[in-house]
Protein backbone atom coordinates (compact mmCIF):
# COMPACT_ATOMS: atom_id res chain seq x y z
CA UNK A 1 0.00 0.00 0.00
CA UNK A 2 1.35 3.37 -0.94
CA UNK A 3 1.91 5.52 2.52
CA UNK A 4 2.45 9.07 0.28
CA UNK A 5 0.20 11.06 -1.59
CA UNK A 6 -0.22 10.11 -5.60
CA UNK A 7 1.17 12.19 -8.31
CA UNK A 8 -1.80 14.36 -9.91
CA UNK A 9 -2.32 15.31 -13.54
CA UNK A 10 -5.19 16.35 -15.26
CA UNK A 11 -5.75 15.20 -18.92
CA UNK A 12 -7.13 18.74 -21.02
CA UNK A 13 -7.81 16.61 -23.72
CA UNK A 14 -11.09 15.18 -22.20
CA UNK A 15 -11.58 18.59 -19.80
CA UNK A 16 -13.28 21.80 -20.26
CA UNK A 17 -11.22 24.69 -20.25
CA UNK A 18 -9.40 25.91 -17.14
CA UNK A 19 -10.43 22.61 -15.63
CA UNK A 20 -8.39 21.94 -12.44
CA UNK A 21 -7.72 18.07 -11.64
CA UNK A 22 -9.53 17.04 -8.86
CA UNK A 23 -8.45 16.47 -5.56
CA UNK A 24 -6.94 13.03 -4.31
CA UNK A 25 -9.17 14.08 -0.95
CA UNK A 26 -12.55 13.98 -2.87
CA UNK A 27 -11.60 10.38 -4.78
CA UNK A 28 -10.47 8.96 -1.74
CA UNK A 29 -13.89 10.10 0.10
CA UNK A 30 -16.02 8.61 -2.61
CA UNK A 31 -13.78 5.26 -2.54
CA UNK A 32 -14.74 5.54 1.52
CA UNK A 33 -18.22 6.13 1.53
CA UNK A 34 -19.46 4.29 -2.15
CA UNK A 35 -21.83 1.60 -0.92
CA UNK A 36 -21.31 -0.65 -4.53
CA UNK A 37 -17.99 -1.41 -6.83
CA UNK A 38 -18.11 -3.02 -9.59
CA UNK A 39 -14.83 -5.14 -10.18
CA UNK A 40 -13.40 -6.57 -13.80
CA UNK A 41 -11.53 -8.99 -13.87
CA UNK A 42 -10.42 -11.62 -16.97
CA UNK A 43 -10.87 -15.04 -17.29
CA UNK A 44 -8.53 -17.44 -18.29
CA UNK A 45 -9.61 -17.80 -21.85
CA UNK A 46 -9.50 -13.87 -21.89
CA UNK A 47 -12.91 -13.00 -22.13
CA UNK A 48 -13.69 -10.13 -19.48
CA UNK A 49 -15.68 -10.73 -16.35
CA UNK A 50 -17.24 -7.90 -14.43
CA UNK A 51 -19.73 -7.86 -11.20
CA UNK A 52 -20.84 -5.67 -8.82
CA UNK A 53 -20.13 -6.24 -4.77
CA UNK A 54 -19.33 -4.18 -1.65
CA UNK A 55 -16.28 -3.41 -0.29
CA UNK A 56 -14.04 -1.15 2.18
CA UNK A 57 -11.61 1.63 1.59
CA UNK A 58 -9.43 0.38 4.49
CA UNK A 59 -5.61 1.45 4.58
CA UNK A 60 -4.69 3.01 1.21
CA UNK A 61 -6.11 -0.07 -0.16
CA UNK A 62 -9.60 -1.29 -1.38
CA UNK A 63 -10.33 -4.84 -0.30
CA UNK A 64 -13.39 -7.48 -1.51
CA UNK A 65 -13.98 -10.59 -0.14
CA UNK A 66 -15.29 -13.90 -2.61
CA UNK A 67 -15.92 -16.96 -2.18
CA UNK A 68 -13.26 -19.80 -3.48
CA UNK A 69 -15.01 -21.21 -6.49
CA UNK A 70 -17.01 -17.94 -7.30
CA UNK A 71 -15.86 -16.95 -11.13
CA UNK A 72 -13.78 -13.99 -9.73
CA UNK A 73 -11.69 -15.86 -7.55
CA UNK A 74 -11.12 -18.21 -10.14
CA UNK A 75 -10.31 -15.37 -12.36
CA UNK A 76 -7.25 -14.31 -9.61
CA UNK A 77 -6.12 -17.38 -9.37
CA UNK A 78 -5.36 -16.98 -13.56
CA UNK A 79 -4.57 -13.09 -13.38
CA UNK A 80 -4.72 -10.97 -10.41
CA UNK A 81 -5.02 -7.88 -12.39
CA UNK A 82 -8.01 -5.96 -11.60
CA UNK A 83 -10.15 -2.55 -12.39
CA UNK A 84 -12.53 -1.40 -9.69
CA UNK A 85 -14.99 0.97 -10.08
CA UNK A 86 -17.99 3.22 -8.41
CA UNK A 87 -19.37 6.77 -8.36
CA UNK A 88 -22.55 8.32 -9.84
CA UNK A 89 -24.72 6.93 -12.19
CA UNK A 90 -25.36 10.60 -14.11
CA UNK A 91 -23.66 12.09 -17.42
CA UNK A 92 -23.77 16.03 -15.79
CA UNK A 93 -22.88 15.43 -11.77
CA UNK A 94 -20.82 13.50 -9.36
CA UNK A 95 -17.40 11.54 -10.14
CA UNK A 96 -16.84 8.19 -11.17
CA UNK A 97 -13.47 6.59 -10.19
CA UNK A 98 -11.11 3.98 -11.40
CA UNK A 99 -8.97 1.33 -9.38
CA UNK A 100 -6.38 -0.40 -11.36
CA UNK A 101 -4.07 -2.66 -9.52
CA UNK A 102 -3.20 -5.84 -8.55
CA UNK A 103 -5.31 -7.86 -6.29
CA UNK A 104 -3.20 -9.45 -3.12
CA UNK A 105 -5.38 -11.93 -0.96
CA UNK A 106 -5.04 -10.83 2.19
CA UNK A 107 -4.77 -13.65 5.01
CA UNK A 108 -3.09 -11.98 8.23
CA UNK A 109 -5.29 -12.67 11.43
CA UNK A 110 -5.01 -9.17 12.79
CA UNK A 111 -5.52 -7.32 9.44
CA UNK A 112 -8.63 -9.47 8.69
CA UNK A 113 -9.77 -8.77 12.10
CA UNK A 114 -9.91 -5.15 11.15
CA UNK A 115 -11.47 -5.44 8.13
CA UNK A 116 -13.99 -7.42 9.96
CA UNK A 117 -14.72 -4.79 12.03
CA UNK A 118 -14.97 -1.89 9.11
CA UNK A 119 -17.08 -4.43 7.11
CA UNK A 120 -19.56 -4.56 9.84
CA UNK A 121 -19.14 -0.53 10.55
CA UNK A 122 -19.87 0.26 6.92
CA UNK A 123 -22.51 -1.97 6.24
CA UNK A 124 -24.32 -3.05 9.40
CA UNK A 125 -24.20 -6.55 11.37
CA UNK A 126 -25.94 -8.36 8.27
CA UNK A 127 -22.32 -8.39 6.94
CA UNK A 128 -20.69 -9.93 10.00
CA UNK A 129 -17.43 -11.80 9.65
CA UNK A 130 -15.65 -14.00 11.68
CA UNK A 131 -11.89 -14.93 11.01
CA UNK A 132 -10.70 -18.03 10.58
CA UNK A 133 -7.53 -19.87 8.58
CA UNK A 134 -6.71 -16.75 6.96
CA UNK A 135 -10.19 -15.95 5.52
CA UNK A 136 -13.57 -14.32 6.81
CA UNK A 137 -16.05 -16.88 7.75
CA UNK A 138 -20.04 -15.70 7.62
CA UNK A 139 -23.41 -17.40 8.26
CA UNK A 140 -23.49 -20.94 7.60
CA UNK A 141 -19.74 -21.07 8.19
CA UNK A 142 -19.67 -19.59 4.53
CA UNK A 143 -15.38 -18.64 3.90
CA UNK A 144 -14.83 -15.43 1.81
CA UNK A 145 -11.13 -14.66 0.55
CA UNK A 146 -10.22 -11.20 0.90
CA UNK A 147 -8.56 -9.22 -1.09
CA UNK A 148 -6.61 -5.91 -0.99
CA UNK A 149 -6.06 -3.70 -4.32
CA UNK A 150 -3.22 -1.02 -3.78
CA UNK A 151 -3.93 1.50 -6.46
CA UNK A 152 -1.10 1.83 -8.98
CA UNK A 153 -3.29 4.40 -11.33
CA UNK A 154 -6.66 5.63 -9.94
CA UNK A 155 -8.59 8.03 -12.70
CA UNK A 156 -11.45 10.30 -12.04
CA UNK A 157 -14.20 11.11 -14.28
CA UNK A 158 -16.11 14.45 -12.94
CA UNK A 159 -18.95 15.35 -14.79
CA UNK A 160 -20.86 18.48 -15.09
CA UNK A 161 -19.77 22.05 -14.84
CA UNK A 162 -16.72 21.73 -14.92
CA UNK A 163 -15.66 18.18 -17.03
CA UNK A 164 -12.64 16.38 -15.45
CA UNK A 165 -10.12 13.59 -16.25
CA UNK A 166 -7.63 13.38 -13.32
CA UNK A 167 -5.13 10.50 -13.17
CA UNK A 168 -3.23 9.88 -9.60
CA UNK A 169 -0.39 7.33 -10.40
CA UNK A 170 0.97 5.54 -7.25
CA UNK A 171 5.06 5.57 -7.60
Amino acid sequence: MSASEPVTELDPRYSSPGAVPSPWAGAQRLLTDAELYWLSTVRPDGRPHVTPLIGVWWQGALHFCTGSEERKARNLAANDEVVLTTGSNSWSAGLDVVVEGRAERVTDADRLAGLAEAWKAKYGPVWHFDVADGAFVGSQDNRAEVFAVSPRTVFGFGKGDPFTQTRWRFV
